[in-house]
């Protein structure tokens, strides 16, 4: 009895015409993040990914971890997420991506992996006595975590665009970076920080 020969077109890997855009929102806990990428999901033309980081935390088994080792578990989850977004970018998919550059090595791998010319850095600002009166009345985030990323998400140099959460609804912000995505300038945020910090200390 001879085996069937296999479809070919399931042994065939689909081709990838174009990698996908990345809009990358970077801001503090409590900034608004989330609340903008569901609204950009909501107007955004095509199909589109939400992509946060706090996501991949969330898969995590529920075991302790010692105090002294948080910060690496923390890290290696990071860079876990940051390959992930290269990897869906790379296949096709286009991605609104909720991340904090509260360290600055995360840029600096996300210059590594990213397409310049494809990402779109959002810069996700709002005035420390609002973050805080955010953080009291979510209650579901360390107390304090907002003011001590605040001096550092923005440090490491331009965005392609800045929005004040406070000024704006989740609904206007979504639509000025959908309005700015066409004719976007270039060289975009990344290509300069890449020209300029590269994988520099």
């Amino acid at each position: 009895m001879t085996t069937p020969t296999a479809d070919p077109d399931h042994a065939r890997i689909p081709d990838t015409a174009a990698g996908g855009t990345v809009i990358l929102l970077n801001g503090t806990s409590s900034s608004g993040k989330s609340s903008l990428a569901q609204a950009l999901l909501e107007v955004l033309d095509g199909t589109w990914f939400h992509m946060p980081v706090d996501a991949f935390h969330a898969m995590r088994c529920d075991h302790p971890i010692a105090d002294e080792d948080l910060q690496a578990e923390i890290d290696r989850t990071a860079k876990g997420f940051h390959r992930a977004v290269a990897g869906m970018a790379a296949a096709g998919n286009n991605l609104v991506v909720d991340h904090p550059l509260s360290r600055r090595w995360r840029l600096l791998d996300l210059l590594d992996l990213l397409v310049p010319d494809d990402t779109v850095l959002v810069a996700v600002r709002c005035p420390l006595p609002e973050l805080e009166r955010r953080e009291r009345e979510r209650g579901d985030r360390q107390p304090g975590l907002a003011a001590l990323q605040y001096g550092q998400v923005h440090a490491h140099g331009p965005h392609d665009l800045d929005l004040d959460t406070s000024l704006l609804s989740p609904q206007e912000s979504a639509l000025r970076i959908r309005d700015f995505l066409p004719d976007r300038p270039r060289p975009t945020a990344f290509a300069r920080l890449r020209r300029t910090v590269g994988n520099r200390d």
